[in-house]
């Protein structure tokens, strides 16, 4: 009886051992063949796709499926699209080159202004230096011609001293008064022409008036103090008697 139960055990052991490799076998079985197909899959899959599949493969070398639904698309431009840029980067370019342009001419234009700005005030320090030259020059020589005018003064006073004769100190003055106005008139003083002229209220000063022939009226008949004249420019009026008919008078 013991031994039956034994073998009994021992059978049941070895059916139970193969129900097991059979059950592992077939599942092996069926995971080669799914390998088997997955490699066909992916082989008849690498055929039907081009370089730029969309699929991925994860770290384990499982594939993941992308829906290329939503990825986006790569825009197919029309030939009106393709025209349109083209001319816009022509404008681009033109606009590029007469950038350039405008920046080489602003860049001369400032150096030509420098340079411009430069030269101006170099010339007007030479021109203010020369018309200070000048007037100092100017300014020279008519001290040079009032020396003689000087020299004149003392020889009158050193012959009044040796003379006391009025006709020796009279002629030594009116040499001096000659030596002094020709010494104006060298530097464009003139003096001016006032008895005997008409009265001209732009050039005289009346003082007083005198009574006088009709034909005489509104002429200068004396001269109190003379007046010059500097180029156009009227240095001083001269200060004068006018003389006025009774006729005038009257009817004023």
């Amino acid at each position: 009886m013991f031994d039956i139960l034994k073998k009994t055990r021992n059978i049941h052991k070895c059916t139970t051992y193969y129900l097991d490799t059979m059950s592992w076998f077939n599942k092996k079985k069926e995971m080669n063949e799914q390998d088997l197909n997955n490699e066909e899959i992916i082989e008849n899959d690498a055929e039907d796709f081009t370089v730029n599949d969309k699929r991925r493969f994860n770290e384990d070398g499982e594939q993941i499926k992308v829906d290329v639904k939503d990825e986006p698309k790569e825009k197919i431009k029309s030939p009106e699209v393709i025209r349109l840029e083209n001319e816009l980067n022509t404008v681009k370019t033109r606009c590029d080159v007469a950038e350039t342009k405008l920046v080489d001419v602003q860049k001369r234009f400032d150096e030509a202004k420098n340079n411009l700005e430069r030269e101006t005030a170099e010339m007007r320090a030479r021109l203010t230096k020369t018309l200070e030259q000048r007037a100092q020059q100017g300014q020279f020589n008519f001290l040079t011609t009032l020396l003689p005018v000087l020299d004149n003064l003392n020889l009158a006073i050193d012959h009044a001293q040796n003379d006391s004769s009025l006709e020796n100190l009279l002629d030594g003055v009116k040499g001096t008064a000659r030596v002094f106005a020709q010494a104006l008139m060298s530097v464009g003083v003139q003096p001016v022409a006032s008895v005997g002229e008409k009265f001209d209220p732009e050039m005289h000063e009346a003082v007083d008036m005198v009574e006088v022939e009709p034909e005489k009226d509104e002429t200068v008949t004396s001269e109190y103090a003379r007046g010059y004249t500097f180029g156009e420019k009227l240095l001083r009026p001269a200060r004068v008697q006018v003389g006025k008919s009774m006729t005038q008078k009257a009817q004023g």
